[in-house]
């Protein structure tokens, strides 16, 4: 992912606040033996405590074909993207050009998280993964415990094999215009929150913040 000094998150708290509010990605696995790479939509909790830059979990069902490769290859990307929004060009034309004459582009922020994956299969360890998971993303705790030889999950354990990945590093990525005069960004401010499309809203909130920093 290219990255220019004007997009670079302005230090790790943003791209750590950013992410912690987001547990939906893409996990890319390279492909075997000159295959292309498998692109895996997943749920994931993303521990940021676990090590220098934190650890994500994620199950994912025995069917699945991109064990062998992730055996492999246990070096992954995960990569998240949201808050974007496609600019168009009259919105981007500089000061005093034609507005036909601006470029169009797209707003987004991406945070991808590199390091080695590790395969969990012993009944203990994925059910105890699915036990955070289920307290992520079920806090009131509406669902059975998930515990080996216990209904209903127990059973299910078998169908399922664990992930755990050691980030090694993270890129992040705000891409909002920094680069542009201040005049033209007051202006695409001003139309993302007019148009109030999907993803508008967040773009909008990133660029005001990067205009506050000058």
């Amino acid at each position: 992912m290219l990255i220019h000094p004007w997009d670079a998150a302005a230090d790790e708290a943003e791209w750590r606040t950013w992410l912690a509010a987001r547990d939906f990605g893409q996990l890319a696995v390279n492909g075997l033996d000159g295959e292309p790479p498998f692109v895996q939509p997943v749920h994931f909790l993303y521990d940021p405590d676990a090590g220098r830059y934190g650890e994500v979990l994620l199950h994912l069902a025995r069917p699945n074909p991109l064990w062998a490769a992730l055996e492999a290859s246990p070096r992954v990307t995960l990569s998240v993207v949201d808050d974007h929004a496609y600019i168009p060009g009259p919105w981007h034309a500089p000061v005093g050009a034609p507005p036909e004459h601006g470029t169009p582009t797209s707003f987004y922020t991406a945070v991808q998280l590199l390091g080695t994956a590790r395969v969990v299969d012993d009944p203990e360890g994925k059910a105890e993964l699915l036990r955070r998971q289920s307290a992520h993303f079920q806090p009131a705790g509406d669902t059975a415990r998930v515990a080996v030889g216990e209904e209903p999950f127990g059973r299910m354990l078998p169908g399922i094999r664990g992930v755990r990945i050691d980030v090694a590093e993270v890129r992040a990525k705000f891409k909002y215009g920094a680069n542009k005069a201040d005049p033209v960004r007051r202006r695409v401010s001003a139309l993302l929150a007019e148009r109030d499309a999907p993803g508008d809203r967040g773009a909008l909130a990133h660029q005001a913040r990067q205009l506050s920093r000058g």
